[in-house]
């Protein structure tokens, strides 16, 4: 077991003040939602996503994979336990989306909105887990 910092300025035994805490889980949430709103909509297949997809280079029929990868890492982010699994595949997965952007030629608002995410995932995670900020920490 690794000792945790002894500080208790949130009340919470973690060291972090219920303002991170809670900032963060704002920021987490965010994150989770779009990125569960943007999984169901690739399950869906409304035509605007496909339209998006073959857009950017992609096969109609990858769709659906695209959404299931999306939405278990994801569901690995939400689960307390997984949460870091979650960030890293999540961070892999958009900076696919980076890539995939960046390659179809999309406006910056299209190549950067994904680094925005990932920073919202992180800093949400920084800001709720001394672990994360043990592990980020030169």
């Amino acid at each position: 077991m690794t000792p945790q910092s002894s500080s208790n300025a949130g009340g919470n035994g973690s060291g972090i003040p219920k303002r991170e805490i809670w900032l963060g889980r704002i920021l987490s949430t965010l994150a989770a939602l779009f990125l569960a709103v943007d999984g169901a909509m690739k399950l869906v297949q409304p035509p605007v996503v496909v339209q998006a997809t073959l857009q950017l280079g992609y096969a109609e029929s990858a769709i659906l994979g695209i959404g299931v990868t999306l939405l278990v890492c994801t569901l690995l982010y939400v689960v307390p336990r997984t949460s870091n699994l979650g960030a890293v595949l999540l961070t892999g997965y958009l900076g696919g989306a980076v890539a995939s952007n960046v390659r179809s030629a999309m406006p910056t608002f299209n190549v950067v909105f994904p680094f925005i995410l990932a920073g919202f995932i992180w800093g949400g995670l920084w800001l709720r887990h001394l672990r994360v900020r043990n592990l980020l920490r030169p």
